[in-house]
């Protein structure tokens, strides 16, 4: 199951609405077959690992982070295809809670005589489809609002002069990060004010994320999309919440947040952020500067937003840290 969360990983960002599953077919102690879903969101995990495996299937054992799942869509159901491969038993991660599944993978499973297993690195799982989850539980995509700032949390002088406060290791990250989520999204001052690519450069890229500009007013001509540049959504309105809802309702599930610091504000007030990611430089700027994260409405110190700190490096002179929302 380990490797199967593996290739999982590697279908983040390039298969909304679908969520990224890994499937692992092992026969014998041996691996016949493995696949993740793919760009576009088909064909799915199963069947990609399937066609490796080939007449190896038949009797052997399939990994799955995900529940297979049982509807006709664009793509037959994957578990009928692991049924009709002859597989003996199948170890999934968890129960779909798509509604269109929700158990009914599994029931034809054994149905046709498979031995299931449920829940095996569950955790692991659901937190990596973490964004899959909220779209289908709560109707919009997992949010990570990322902040590169000094040492004193600004992100900008004064004037405005931001580049670069962290150095070229950092900036590569963060493309690292934009290339596993499906949109990446500022508000329409920043757009204004920095004309920002919006896409990932550096990796390769063939299918670019999603630039979504969070604004009802003008914008400054962004490049269209192409090759090196994904969609251009303007989402109109102030509101957060319908402003994420709509996301959801287009079919994402990750979405990368690059600012400005009142879109940042508002996110945060409305308790839509799930993850933080912060860069931080040993640069000092002072109260001058441009602050981070805009007004937040908080009159006791116990209803600020607060995050539980998930990972924390070096980053070649700079300090990476990731939260995640405290439930």
């Amino acid at each position: 199951m380990a490797h199967a969360l593996r290739m999982a990983r590697r279908g983040l960002g390039n298969v909304w609405p679908n969520p990224a599953v890994g499937c692992v077919i092992v026969k014998e102690d041996r691996i016949v077959g493995r696949g993740w879903t793919q760009p576009g969101g088909r064909p799915h995990a199963e069947p990609v690992a399937l066609a490796q495996a080939g007449e190896a299937a038949r009797g052997a054992t399939v990994y799955v982070t995900l529940e297979p799942c049982s509807h006709y869509g664009k793509s037959p159901p994957c578990a009928e295809a692991l049924i009709r491969a002859g597989v003996a038993r199948v170890v999934a991660a968890f129960v779909d809670p798509d509604p269109r599944v929700g158990g009914r993978g599994i029931a034809l499973l054994r149905d046709a005589g498979i031995e299931v297993t449920v829940g095996v690195r569950e955790d692991e799982a659901r937190m990596l489809q973490r964004g899959f989850l909220s779209r289908i539980t709560v109707g919009r995509p997992m949010l990570t609002l990322k902040l590169a700032t000094s040492f004193d949390g600004r992100i900008a002088l004064a004037s405005g002069e931001s580049q670069w406060i962290t150095g070229p290791e950092a900036r590569r990250h963060v493309h690292a990060l934009r290339l596993s989520h499906d949109a990446i999204m500022v508000g329409g001052g920043t757009a204004r004010a920095d004309h920002p690519s919006l896409n990932v450069r550096g990796f390769g890229v063939v299918k670019q994320p999603v630039r979504v500009i969070a604004s009802s007013g003008d914008l400054p001509d962004l490049p269209p999309e192409g090759q090196d540049f994904g969609p251009l959504w303007q989402i109109s309105g102030t509101d957060a919440p319908a402003l994420m809802a709509e996301l959801g309702r287009r079919g994402l599930t990750r979405v990368f947040c690059e600012g400005g610091g009142q879109l940042a504000a508002s996110l945060l007030q409305a308790g839509l952020v799930d993850e933080l990611v912060g860069y931080g430089a040993g640069v000092v700027i002072g109260a001058g500067g441009r602050p981070a994260i805009g007004a937040l409405d908080v009159a006791r110190l116990a209803d600020a937003p607060r995050f539980a700190l998930m990972e924390s490096r070096r980053i070649g002179p700079d300090l990476f840290h990731r939260w995640t929302r405290e439930a």
